[in-house]
Formats: C-alpha cells, sequence, structure tokens
C-alpha cells in the first residue's frame, strides 16, 4: 500500500533469512539476534528508523557472542570469563557474517572493513602505561610514575 511505512527490521529479517541467516528472539520487541557462520550479532530498530547494533557482531565461543580484540601480535576472541587465540577459520568466518550482513541491511563498507577483519577493541601491551607518564622499558621491572 502506498502510504503505509515498511519496518525496516522485519525487511531486514526476511533479507537475512533468505541469505540462510538464522533468526533469534531477543529480550526485548524489536531486537532480534542474528546467526551465521558461527557469529552472531543484535539488532534493533531505532525509534527514528533504521537499524543498529544492540550487540556488535562476534564469533560464537562457548555459547556466548565473543568480542575481537587486538593485541597487537595477536587478535583474541573475548568472552565474559575466557579469552580464546582467534585463527584464521575465527577471522574468515566473522569477515563473511559481516560482509553478508552488511550487503543485507544496504550498509556502508569502509575501506579499512574490506581489507579483513576489524577487531572491536586494540589492547597492545606497549601502551598500557601510556596515561602513566613515559613508557616503560622491556629491561625495567618496574617504571616510576610522575606524581
Amino acid at each position: 500500500m502506498p502510504g503505509r511505512k515498511t519496518d525496516p527490521l522485519e525487511a531486514l529479517r526476511q533479507k537475512l533469512r533468505a541469505l540462510g541467516f538464522e533468526i533469534l528472539p531477543a529480550d526485548q520487541p524489536g531486537r532480534i539476534f542474528v546467526r551465521h557462520h558461527g557469529c552472531a550479532a543484535g539488532l534493533e530498530r531505532k525509534e527514528e528508523g533504521g537499524i543498529e547494533f544492540f550487540a556488535p557482531p562476534g564469533r560464537i565461543v562457548a555459547g556466548e557472542l565473543a568480542r575481537l580484540i587486538d593485541r597487537g601480535y595477536q587478535k583474541f576472541l573475548k568472552t565474559a570469563d575466557r579469552e580464546v587465540p582467534a585463527g584464521a577459520a575465527d577471522l574468515r568466518a566473522l569477515y563473511e557474517f559481516n560482509r553478508e550482513l552488511r550487503y543485507a541491511a544496504g550498509a556502508p563498507v569502509l575501506y579499512n572493513q574490506s581489507l579483513g577483519s576489524v577487531s572491536d577493541r586494540y589492547i597492545y601491551d606497549r601502551v598500557w602505561h601510556r596515561d602513566e607518564g613515559r613508557q616503560p622499558k622491556a629491561w625495567e621491572e618496574t617504571v616510576k610514575t610522575h606524581g
């Protein structure tokens, strides 16, 4: 019907289902979880229209949605109580999941996202003390902070 607005979440749900995504109910109306390739994300309808993440895309590890974090030398999958190294298969699955989800949603894909997996958080050991003054040297046991 010409004057009727379509629900963006329902339209996306239909597209994702056609692409092989599993659609799971969430805790509140207007929210869904989508799962595919061993990955998942939580989507919700925005009040002003459109859709946003309430749980960003991540890999499923031991039944939980894990965030991808980068420690500089290795990417890890982190849940509430566990952290495991992310292997090539994990990164490939997460990349495919994100690509297919963004395609279905009609969302733009940024250049750095198209190159591969982009971590949710970057935690480098060399910046742990960045707010405490000078950086510790590898051979120093303790670092005196300014203060």
